[in-house]
């Protein structure tokens, strides 16, 4: 299945490097040499040299990155991030972010280059950029900080994540 390449997007392909320019900015990538990538005006097909399980693997993988490429210079990429616990939040200093999550300290996490952090209140963090890639990691950074606990639910996780609780130690039940 071709990516399409919308208005305003250009892609260049020199050797095995790929790099996409859109309105948001530029993202670069060395693509694998077995695969091959035509770019057309209005599309870039991505083929692959025979039906092994390893090149249809790095046919599907380059396509996907290709793609994500294309629409990370478009729309951009963002992940949302919940804050749940008593006394837990989120506030920014500067660029930077501060969490407070029950350490004796706040924790001061430095956004990566080309990552942006919003909180638009003090249990949301909202992590944007137009590397997918980097969105992704840069969120699952600042949810290992304190993981969601089973017992009481207490942590950083995802927007949509459920977290399943567990029931608590039953109290003067002897066996």
């Amino acid at each position: 299945m071709p990516v399409a390449i919308l208005s305003g997007v250009k892609c260049e392909l020199t050797g095995t490097h790929f790099k996409v320019t859109g309105p948001k900015g530029t993202l670069e990538r060395d693509l694998h040499p077995d695969i091959t990538v035509k770019v057309g005006d209005t599309e870039v097909v991505v083929t692959r040299p025979s039906d092994r399980g390893e090149h249809r693997a790095l046919h599907g993988l380059t396509r996907a990155l290709v793609n994500n490429m294309v629409v990370g210079v478009t729309e951009g990429y963002a992940k949302v991030l919940k804050i749940v616990g008593v006394g837990y939040r989120v506030s920014m200093q500067g660029k930077a972010l501060s969490l407070v999550v029950g350490f004796s300290h706040p924790v001061l996490i430095d956004p990566p280059a080309g990552i942006e952090f919003e909180t638009p209140d003090a249990q949301t963090i909202k992590v944007s950029g137009i590397d997918k890639e980097l969105v992704g990691q840069a969120a699952a950074d600042i949810r290992a900080w304190r993981k969601p606990e089973p017992y009481k639910g207490k942590g950083i996780r995802y927007e949509n994540e459920y977290v399943r609780r567990k029931v608590g130690k039953a109290a003067g039940v002897s066996a």
